[in-house]
């Protein structure tokens, strides 16, 4: 049974009644959201649920009441694949360059972007201790699936497998047709039908049989960029990247001619043998704790208490290590590792900047199956002229592009809540290609089109299409799974079985929120 406790996500749902206060308008009770706590949830629900617009602080997962709350939070995602750095982005980028190669510490940097990409999350994190939960360990240790209507379920379960089948094999046939004919299939690029390589005539054209020449200039560059990977490389739980990786990052580094430069250009850029200083990030699992995190807990630590104190004016005694750990390193996802998935696994983690052998920032992630989600950043406040908000989003972006290359569904960065409403927090706008959910039918809008509708109203719908619903509503509440007296049964049976008032409006509250397949596959504690 404990492989199948490890599989589930088991949540106690709070209904959002009580209003908190507001860390952006400073409104005493105008902050409203619904909240869970999750004792353990997995990576692809929890990839369901920020798709409709949830968020974990901590173990705590809430989801503002966007048409009530007094600052509506949006959930927005980057096309990380599609990224294109801004002018202020290289000017960050550039700085830290500088800063590494030359020591070069200016501070003149008029007009960039606020430096603390995650302020909204101090605000969420105020929910996790008014809501903890109380409940045993004991009473949710799973006994067994209730046998009343696990029949009956497998029965609906089996035939719309088949559906399910024969519309992809409907859908495999009908891209048959579409590569077929060359048209191109939705969200790829386009390709011509065929592709003729014309042999060249003799005595003229190069050899096909010989590898094509290659200028100096290139081997040079080639060359320092191996040697710089050797000095400066991202390491996964303090080991170097494997050859394969070096190889991806070395052709990400190179900009095609006439190409505006990526993010892997200023992040990998050749640096002299005599540089000053040398930036290392380094990859630790937090939850389970592996053990590099365990053995720099501590000076992880110390860098956030500092950073709460100074950015955010926190009093010596309020950043206690178990407001750090409940945060920051406590995480509901359960760690896990597929053939096809990312070599580092699926889960939470924090990236660790280290400066010449002290962290000097700390990025909270999780990795998720479709995105790398950013929770979190805190830093040495002595390193603030460095920009580390701007440019850590800008690592996490590239990170997501090598971790795309090992799993390919990977390829957003959610940069967590949009609030426009806010000036402060409009900055997030700036990485693009974004879009925005639309809070009512969990659709992707192009940020572009949302703008507009937002200068209107703090509020907006941004599916125009009226007809539009939400395809994740809940459809049939019977079949919401629930976690009764260590019984796994579907909420059509425990209501039977309960005893006292009835408890159907807060479950389809719930089961709304969540949407239908997340309310079929995680367990709804109930007492």
């Amino acid at each position: 049974m404990a492989a199948a406790e490890s599989s589930l996500s088991i949540v106690e749902y709070f209904r959002g009644e009580d209003g908190y206060r507001c860390g952006y308008c400073k409104n005493e009770t105008g902050n409203l959201s619904h909240g869970m706590w999750a004792h353990s949830m997995t990576v692809q629900d929890y990839q369901d649920l920020i798709d409709r617009g949830w968020r974990r602080s901590g173990k705590y997962v809430y989801k503002p009441i966007m048409n009530k709350t007094c600052c509506p939070q949006y959930t927005i995602r980057c096309q990380a694949l599609h990224f294109q750095t801004s002018k202020s982005h290289k000017k960050v980028l550039k700085k830290m360059l500088k800063f590494i190669s030359k020591g070069d510490v200016s501070k003149v940097m008029g007009g960039e972007e606020p430096m603390d990409s995650h302020i909204e999350d101090v605000v969420a994190c105020n929910y996790e201790y008014r809501n903890e939960s109380h409940v045993s360990q004991a009473e949710l240790k799973l006994l067994s699936v209730d046998h009343t209507e696990r029949a009956e379920t497998e029965d609906k379960d089996k035939e719309q497998m088949k559906e399910e089948v024969n519309v992809k094999k409907v859908e495999s046939s009908s891209l048959q047709i579409h590569m077929a004919k060359g048209t191109p299939v939705p969200g790829e690029p386009s390709h011509s039908t065929k592709i003729v390589h014309a042999l060249p005539k003799p005595g003229k054209g190069a050899d096909l049989n010989k590898p094509p020449c290659r200028k100096a200039k290139d081997i040079r560059k080639e060359r320092k960029l191996q040697k710089l990977l050797q000095n400066q490389m991202c390491t996964c739980e303090g080991s170097p990247l494997q050859a394969g990786d070096q190889v991806l990052l070395l052709q990400n580094s190179k900009s095609k001619p006439n190409q505006p430069k990526t993010v892997e250009d200023f992040i990998f850029a050749s640096l002299p043998d005599d540089a000053a200083h040398k930036l290392e990030v380094r990859l630790v699992r937090s939850s389970p704790p592996s053990s590099q995190f365990e053995a720099t807990f501590q000076e992880s630590y110390q860098v956030y208490k500092r950073y709460q104190m100074v950015i955010h004016k926190d009093p010596p005694d309020k950043p206690t290590i178990n407001q750090f750990t409940r945060f920051l390193c406590d995480s509901p996802l359960e760690a896990e590792n597929l053939p096809n998935g990312p070599d580092c696994g699926y889960g939470s983690f924090h990236q660790q900047y280290w400066l010449d052998g002290k962290i000097i920032a700390v990025g909270v992630i999780d990795i998720l199956p479709y995105c790398v989600s950013s929770v979190y950043l805190y830093y040495d406040p002595d390193y603030s002229f460095l920009s580390l908000g701007v440019y850590s989003a800008l690592r996490e972006i590239a990170f997501t592009r090598q971790l795309h290359e090992k799993a390919p569904d990977l390829c957003f960065y959610y940069m967590g809540f949009y609030i426009h409403s806010c000036p402060k927090m409009r900055y997030k706008g700036q990485y693009r290609p974004s879009d925005l959910l639309c809070p009512e039918t969990y659709v992707w809008i192009p940020i572009e089109q949302c703008l507009p509708l937002l200068e209107h109203s703090k509020y907006c719908r941004f599916n125009q299409d009226v007809k539009a619903v939400d395809d994740g509503r809940i459809k049939e509440l019977g079949r919401v799974r629930v976690l009764h007296k260590g019984t796994i049964m579907p909420y059509s049976v425990y209501k039977k079985r309960r005893k006292g008032p009835s408890d159907e409006a807060s479950v389809h509250q719930y089961a709304s929120l969540v949407g239908q397949t997340c309310s079929e596959r995680m367990l709804l504690f109930r007492s």
